[in-house]
């Protein structure tokens, strides 16, 4: 599945409105897991989710495995689009190398969020949301990056926290392998904010006397992440 480019070797991602820069290795390591990703959500039932037409004032999570997985794509909507902006719009001061991490996040967040719009089918997947994210300065670094080490903090344990409820044993390997990316991404984060200390795992984050990194229920993500979406999430359903 090849994706159209313009002249300067941009890529355009599915849903995108503007293109954005993906390095081509990192492009091919995922684009097998749209493949395979795309036939394995593809069996899940359309009555696990009533047919609602999409709202942006409300959307419900559904259901089952659906509804995890509708969970997990609200998630990285909005750290997509967070990373997105903090990218279109750079803080005051922000270094080169700062410059190639936040892309980097933010790459993985789109093809994190991309995964997740094209394999849960349509009559089953949530519509887009509207980001809130006027409480964050944009052109402050301490604004910006205490943001991202909450998104990501809050992204790992959510993943966490939800992959007991999941049943099918492949999308848990999938959520797996997405939630060691968002802990790579969360001590990248607060390795910006406190350079050369033991913050990357700290004992916010890591228990000190298990080594395991916070577990959260949707019922504890979810009020957090709703502070940063205009549209209301609404999570009843969900496995418990």
């Amino acid at each position: 599945m090849s994706k159209p480019q313009n002249e300067s070797g941009l890529t355009m991602l599915p849903g995108q409105l503007e293109p954005v820069m993906v390095g081509r290795r990192l492009f091919l390591r995922y684009a097998g897991a749209f493949a395979a990703g795309g036939a394995l959500l593809a069996s899940c039932k359309d009555e696990e989710n009533p047919n609602v037409p999409p709202t942006t004032a409300m959307v419900d999570l559904g259901t089952g495995d659906v509804g995890i997985l509708n969970y997990a794509y609200a998630l990285e909507q909005l750290e997509a689009a967070f990373y997105t902006q903090v990218i279109a719009t750079p803080y005051t001061g922000m270094t080169d190398a700062e410059r190639q991490i936040l892309t980097d996040i933010r790459d993985h967040e789109i093809i994190h969020r991309e995964f997740f719009k094209a394999a849960i089918p349509a009559a089953n997947r949530i519509a887009d949301l509207t980001p809130n994210f006027s409480a964050i300065k944009f052109n402050d670094r301490a604004s910006v990056l205490g943001t991202a080490k909450a998104f990501e903090d809050l992204g790992v344990s959510a993943y966490n926290g939800a992959g007991n409820l999941i049943t099918n044993p492949t999308y848990l390997l999938l959520a797996g392998k997405i939630v060691s990316v968002e802990a790579r991404h969360a001590a990248a984060i607060r390795d910006l904010l406190n350079p050369k200390s033991a913050d990357f795992a700290g004992d916010d984050v890591v228990a000190p006397t298990t080594g395991l990194d916070k577990a959260d229920k949707p019922s504890v993500v979810l009020p957090t992440a709703q502070m940063f979406v205009t549209t209301t999430i609404t999570a009843a359903n969900l496995p418990k």
